[in-house]
């Protein structure tokens, strides 16, 4: 099978992603979303857990609305970066849940204590099969595109 060519964004730019690239975003984007709406809808009960300087609920809402966004950003513009990005956000947020699942890291700068040593909590689980996923679909994503950008700059030379 053939992975065919599919323009995508301003034909200034002179850039085509294929369909591979467009399916694995959508898939991440999804994936981020699932992420995003448990870190958002499960919020609430954390704002208890605080440090000096923010609540647990509040890095809740900061990690969903910034799944959000980059699942936005990936959703249009699949390239290097947002992948880079996509990896990072996803990628960090499914490391932090398991290390917090099992190590009490204690209170970190603003950070509050973030120990839970259980997967029973509400969406904790099904958010941290998200995250690993969509850093794995990252990662392929990420590969393609930068055989993409390679070839594209071995085409111009």
């Amino acid at each position: 099978m053939t992975d065919h060519v599919m323009p995508v964004g301003s034909h200034a730019m002179g850039r085509d992603v294929s369909v591979t690239q467009r399916v694995l975003a959508v898939v991440t984007a999804a994936l981020l979303g699932v992420d995003a709406y448990v870190h958002l809808h499960d919020a609430a009960p954390y704002d208890q857990f605080r440090s000096s300087v923010m609540s647990e609920g509040t890095l809740f809402r900061i990690q969903g609305i910034v799944a959000i966004v980059v699942a936005l950003a990936l959703l249009a513009w699949p390239r290097v970066l947002t992948w880079v990005v996509a990896l990072l956000v996803a990628g960090s947020a499914a490391v932090a849940v398991t290390l917090y699942t099992y190590v009490d890291v204690g209170q970190l700068g603003p950070l509050p204590n973030l120990y839970e040593n259980t997967w029973s909590a509400p969406g904790k689980a099904l958010s941290a099969v998200a995250e690993t996923l969509a850093a794995l679909v990252a990662v392929a994503g990420l590969v393609l595109a930068l055989r993409a950008r390679s070839a594209r700059r071995a085409h111009r030379q």
